[in-house]
């Protein structure tokens, strides 16, 4: 296997970066696969409205797609926004001169109701495009639109499927089921003769470029190695996260987040790391901080940052605490998201009023602490957290002193401005 995959997508650019190329670019990376391109049309566009749509030439879109696979090579690609039967019929030329797996978006219609694929394309699409598709990933009404039959249900779902495989010569065909009105988000996959489910629970959260993203998902997997069903099954994952953690960004329909996928994993481990550091840091305060730990120890906690920050369980705390140990402390337990649940959602309504605020330690509540404190121009509150109208440093909270700050190494230095 190649050290670096690589992905092509085909497809139409967003200038508002929300679907086309652009997302399709972003998925590529959140799988760790190089991606390339071949614009088929440039459009004005952002959240609410396409401006303008403007068509590049069939020639120059076939010679884009030869340019990267002779000399870089493809190793899986990608259709978009086609436009017309001409950029079709020149892209379905020139991708049968090389062999590679191809994920065929069907686009036909932007999020905004703007029409991306001329009605007298349709044909050209089914006739020349999907019979060299891999899989086809058409939603409810471009499946509709494709099979001629009206879908309503799964069996419906199945049979539209069915019909882009057996009929018009795909391997395979998804119907994605977001728009079928029922209690999941189920997508239908008809591949190798048989029929798989893939499941996800509906989300709240952003929706523009989710077919994009998507299919590009599938199409970064496959370019990985991975077989068929088990890239669709990773795009699903992929997809309900992007939408749940969406980049909630201009007026309109906002636009998946495709950064979720890599960005959450990489916050956490960096959140483990410094908390982690800052514990060893509080251990080495040793006896000074012994008058100020609560009988049932010291809590730590470091969050998300506010955009995937949504419960306690995306709240970094040490388990059971920090704890006296002889003439010093000790951590009773490990980090992990999802300890210390009170102070977590202590922390998570002060990111409310001040998303930057995402560490805290709770001690035990001390007049001179709070006088110190005063002194030093910290802001301190006596107030619930409902009635916060400006960032915190201190909060005097169920015979508690919180301390608040960016992150752990800015709360520990609040906290030996005060006991040392």
């Amino acid at each position: 296997m190649k050290p670096i995959r690589t992905a092509l997508t085909i497809a139409g650019s967003d200038s508002g970066g929300g679907a086309g190329i652009e997302a399709d670019l972003k998925t590529f990376s959140s799988f760790g696969v190089h991606g390339l391109v071949a614009i088929t049309s440039v459009t004005a566009q952002n959240t609410q409205e396409v401006r303008a749509i403007y068509d590049i030439s069939p020639e120059v879109v076939s010679k884009q797609i030869e340019a990267v696979a002779d000399d870089i090579g493809v190793d899986a690609a990608k259709t978009g926004m086609l436009s017309n039967a001409h950029i079709i019929e020149a892209v379905a030329k020139t991708v049968k001169k090389y062999d590679f797996p191809l994920v065929v978006d069907p686009v036909m219609i932007a999020k905004s109701g703007a029409p991306l694929l001329r009605e007298d394309a349709v044909n050209a699409l089914i006739e020349k495009i999907i019979p060299l598709a891999t899989l086809v990933t058409p939603n409810k009404s471009e499946a509709e639109k494709l099979s001629g039959i009206k879908i309503g249900n799964i069996e419906d779902a199945k049979k539209a499927a069915k019909i882009i495989v057996e009929e018009f010569g795909a391997k395979g065909a998804i119907v994605k089921g977001g728009h079928l009105g029922l209690d999941q988000a189920i997508d239908i996959l008809y591949y190798d003769g048989k029929f798989k489910e893939y499941k996800a629970p509906f989300v709240n959260g952003c929706t523009h470029g989710t077919g994009c993203s998507f299919s590009a998902a599938i199409t970064a997997n496959l370019a990985k190695g991975k077989s068929l069903e088990e890239a669709v099954k990773i795009a699903k994952k992929f997809i309900t996260m992007g939408i749940y953690y969406g980049a909630r960004i201009g007026k309109g329909h906002c636009p998946v987040n495709q950064n979720a996928w890599i960005e959450i994993p990489a916050e956490k481990w960096r959140i483990y790391e410094e908390l982690s550091k800052a514990v060893r840091k509080l251990e080495s305060l040793g006896e000074k901080l012994l008058s100020y730990v609560p009988e049932d120890g010291i809590n730590f906690v470091y969050s998300l940052p506010k955009l995937y920050a949504k419960t306690p369980k995306d709240v970094a705390g040490v388990y059971g605490g920090i704890v006296k140990f002889g003439n010093t402390v000790k951590p009773i337990g490990w980090i992990y998201f999802g300890a210390s649940e009170h102070l977590a959602e202590v922390v998570l309504k002060i990111m409310k009023l001040c998303p930057e605020v995402r560490s805290a330690l709770s001690i035990k509540y001390n007049e001179e602490i709070i006088e110190k404190a005063q002194k030093l121009n910290f802001r301190v509150s006596e107030s619930t957290t409902e009635s916060l109208r400006e960032k915190p440093d201190i909060i005097c909270f169920r015979e508690r002193v919180l301390i608040f700050g960016e992150n752990p190494k800015n709360v520990l230095r609040k906290l030996k401005a005060l006991i040392l």
